[in-house]
């Protein structure tokens, strides 16, 4: 009698558990737009933090609630974004590109280390120890921290220790940027062509010690492009809201400082800029 008392209670209560989680199911249902999945299959599923969402799928419910326009996904190619855009019935929206860009060019064929590091091969850590051994104290380390952490295979190093953005690959997710003990990451939109590859706050001809193509905060390209460029710290400082029209403000930098970026990703540099054709690395400490 004990026995079937118990049971009896059991199902009892078993019984009305299961009434309770039926009327919670049915007071705390959240609809959610079946378009959200069909969108989220249609997005690269990169999760990069480009289009300013923490990944795809939260992207995918700000296009179907209106939030945001399919061209502010960077990573996806025009045809994926056409159909997104007429799957939902919306504009396709335009969104500028935006890419990694570093603001060094101080290779080892042109700038000087005034120590040999030895240690755990990473910028982060070499920085801990004197800044990492570089005469620049602002410039990159060139242990590849960046490269690494990458996860989109966009930045390569080359035979001269600077990391190499590809622009096709980048989805500008910001890892570099954050990963840089040197802060010389920025996420820049890619239409603006005009860059200072330096961060060098010193000035005087006394950072060539350092670096060949260090900035010397001469103020020529300040003085060529009046209203665009202004000398803040010893570094100049791009005004991308004005309208840069042309690459005059690059042409009488003496060294290579500030440069003009082409379409097809090459570098210009102004006529007054040094000819490096140096191929092996400047002498340890030496001057």
């Amino acid at each position: 009698m004990t026995v079937l008392i118990a049971l009896g209670t059991l199902g009892g209560l078993t019984l009305l558990l299961a009434i309770i989680l039926m009327v919670a199911n049915k007071k705390l249902y959240v609809y959610e737009d079946p378009r959200i999945d069909q969108v989220d299959e249609m997005l690269p599923h990169a999760n990069c933090g480009a289009c300013g969402y923490p990944g795809c799928r939260p992207f995918a419910e700000a296009l179907v609630t209106g939030t945001v326009l399919p061209g502010k996904c960077t990573v996806s190619n025009d045809e994926t974004r056409q159909k997104i855009a007429d799957y939902l019935g919306v504009a396709l929206g335009g969104e500028d590109k935006q890419v990694a860009r570093l603001a060094c060019a101080g290779g080892t064929n042109v700038a000087r280390n005034r120590a040999e590091y030895k240690g755990l091969q990473s910028c982060k850590a070499a920085s801990l120890v004197s800044g990492g051994g570089k005469g620049c104290f602002w410039g990159c380390l060139g242990f590849g921290d960046c490269e690494k952490v990458c996860d989109f295979n966009a930045i390569q190093m080359n035979s001269f220790g600077l990391p190499v953005v590809d622009t096709d690959k980048c989805t500008a997710c910001g890892d570099c940027v954050e990963t840089c003990p040197k802060d010389l990451f920025t996420l820049q939109t890619i239409k603006n062509r005009l860059w200072v590859a330096c961060k060098n706050l010193e000035n005087g001809d006394q950072v060539l010690e350092e670096c060949q193509v260090g900035c010397t905060a001469c103020g020529k390209c300040a003085m060529d492009a009046p209203g665009i460029i202004s000398i803040q710290s010893n570094i100049p400082v791009i005004d991308y809201d004005a309208p840069i029209l042309s690459d005059n403000a690059i042409q009488r930098c003496p060294t290579g400082a500030i440069v003009w970026l082409n379409d097809d990703g090459t570098i210009k540099k102004g006529l007054e800029s040094p000819k490096i054709i140096r191929k092996g690395n400047l002498t340890v400490g030496a001057s």
